[in-house]
């Protein structure tokens, strides 16, 4: 007699109606667990914004964005963000989230993290990963090679294909973060401050940031919030005159430093290549390459995010 057949029957000597309601539970929460079991969400979080993509079991994609989220601050805008800008573009549960995300390298953050993520999908398993990772599986998909950050903030790391297993440790904004847009910020503001630019230079300038002089610069670095944020928006005036001289220097020597102090003390990092995701990398990708050229290492994939090859990273663990 099929299966369900014998369900149907309601109470007979084989399955109680007690074992029955129980079984016929399991049987729609597999059901369901198979209609669903490809649709994951994949999060690319910084401290400004998150990149969502959900892939669905017919590998249609959707996207979505929200608010940043960083483990060290406060989550409730991040959570009424994505409340109101993520959950109604999805039009059934995620079964796995995978989220990565600056400042998730401790066990407290990633703790937090996922504390956080499960009041928002509550019955999603949840992957919470560090920024660096998503940098390596972005950049490299399942090849060795070296992956580096340079957005607001910088890292780096040498990547087996499946793991990270080698990175040199960044000290924040504060004391590192070198040949990131805030170094670069920082940079060209102290030359600004100790009248260290060109004439013509330090004109433009004062014409675009009239309000920045050291009282205000003081206020925006010890009294208000995300000061590394502040200093990597000047990076803006760096690009549209990185012709100059001066500027091309500045940056060139930033990378210079970044790969110094980042990525020639690697394991073996002579023998890889070196990809670079973050908006100061493919902005200034030119420059970037011609550091690395100077310095003996082959410079590879430049990607501006890595939302992008993060799902397709993910499409291929569907497959």
């Amino acid at each position: 007699m099929p299966f369900f057949s014998i369900l149907k029957k309601g109470r007979n000597k084989f399955f109680p109606i007690s074992l029955q309601s129980r079984l016929l539970t399991s049987i729609n929460f597999y059901l369901a667990f198979l209609l669903f079991k490809y649709m994951i969400l994949i999060a690319d979080s910084g401290s400004t914004k998150t990149d969502w993509r959900l892939i669905a079991d017919d590998q249609k994609i959707t996207q979505a964005q929200s608010l940043g989220f960083n483990p060290n601050y406060e989550s409730g805008e991040f959570i009424k963000s994505v409340q109101a800008q993520v959950l109604p573009k999805i039009s059934s549960p995620a079964k796995e989230i995978h989220f990565y995300g600056a400042g998730i390298s401790t066990n407290k953050n990633h703790t937090i993290t996922k504390e956080v993520l499960h009041t928002l999908f509550p019955e999603a398993t949840i992957f919470a990963n560090h920024d660096v990772l998503a940098a390596a599986r972005a950049l490299c998909g399942h090849d060795p090679g070296i992956a580096c950050i340079l957005g607001t903030g910088s890292n780096a790391c040498l990547y087996d294909g499946v793991k990270t297993t080698s990175r040199e440790t960044n000290l924040g904004y504060i004391m590192g973060d070198e040949g990131s847009g805030y170094h670069l910020g920082k940079s060209l503001v102290t030359a600004y401050i100790h009248q260290e630019l060109p004439d013509e230079l330090m004109r433009r300038f004062a014409k675009r940031y009239p309000q920045v002089n050291r009282v205000n610069l003081l206020e925006h670095l010890y009294h208000q919030p995300y000061p590394n944020r502040y200093l990597a928006g000047f990076t803006k005036f760096l690009f549209d005159y990185r012709q100059q001289p001066v500027i091309y220097r500045m940056v060139y020597e930033c990378f210079s430093i970044f790969f110094d102090r980042y990525v020639t003390r690697l394991d073996n990092n002579q023998s890889h290549s070196v990809h670079f995701v973050g908006s100061v990398a493919f902005y200034f990708s030119d420059i970037l390459r011609q550091v690395a050229n100077d310095k003996n290492h082959r410079a590879g994939n430049i990607l501006e995010t890595p939302i992008a090859g993060l799902t397709l990273f993910h499409q291929q663990q569907l497959q």
